[in-house]
């Protein structure tokens, strides 16, 4: 009996949005390369971004805080209230605390810095597409230390999260992938990806970033590395 061929992996589907043409350019050359990434538009100011979002319902979309008639952030608010489907990478210059709480708080999945090597950015992708990661560690840290400052202390909340579940939300606060947290945890994937979907169903939210915030916003785990 012959074997079943593997179903290709879908590709993931990139719209970019940045005010500087030579840059844009410069991210679609290098995503041009990777079988798994399809470039399938390119914006350049905010309200034009949001249009295309719309339009072509990208998987991800590269986006840019400084963009003119509409900044990134107001975008990308916007994109995750009519386009819920779509996530949206922050590729800024700007690295301090406060631009990536805002862009996290207006519903960003993920928040980059331009000035790091472009294989980082394909990684990120990549790893958005096995696993729906989209904030590297030491970007989480930024937004970790953000919600620390942030923090009341009296936010705690009755919501139900087994001990296991609570672990593998502490895993998901350092940025790791799925394949990692089996690792440390001596599991499956596929029992990592059932845990994931019982977190996110009791906190009531629709991916990983969400449920750091909410998790420690809502007491259930600290804002601190695990173990």
């Amino acid at each position: 009996m012959a074997a079943t061929k593997a179903a290709p992996k879908k590709k993931v589907r990139v719209l970019i949005a940045d005010d500087q043409t030579l840059f844009r350019e410069g991210i679609k050359d290098l995503l041009d390369n990777e079988k798994l990434i399809e470039v399938i538009g390119e914006a350049a100011d905010g309200i034009e971004v949001v249009r295309l979002a719309k339009k072509l319902k990208p998987d991800v979309i590269l986006m840019d805080i400084k963009l003119p008639h509409l900044d990134g952030v107001s975008a990308t608010r916007q994109i995750r209230k009519e386009c819920p489907n779509t996530n949206v990478l922050i590729l800024s210059s700007y690295e301090d605390e406060a631009h990536v709480m805002e862009s996290i708080q207006a519903g960003a999945n993920g928040y980059l810095s331009k000035m790091l090597p472009a294989a980082e950015l394909v990684n990120a992708l990549k790893a958005f597409a096995n696993d729906g990661v989209m904030i590297p560690q030491q970007v989480m840290g930024k937004l970790l230390q953000g919600l620390r400052q942030m923090s009341s202390g009296d936010g705690r909340s009755p919501v139900a999260l087994t001990k296991t579940e609570i672990r593998v939300l502490v895993f998901l606060g350092s940025g790791m992938a799925n394949k990692e947290i089996a690792a440390k945890m001596a599991c499956s994937v596929k029992t990592i990806k059932n845990h994931l979907n019982a977190i996110f169903q009791k906190l009531e939210v629709s991916n990983r970033t969400e449920a750091v915030v909410k998790g420690i916003e809502m007491g259930l785990i600290s804002p601190e590395e695990p173990n």
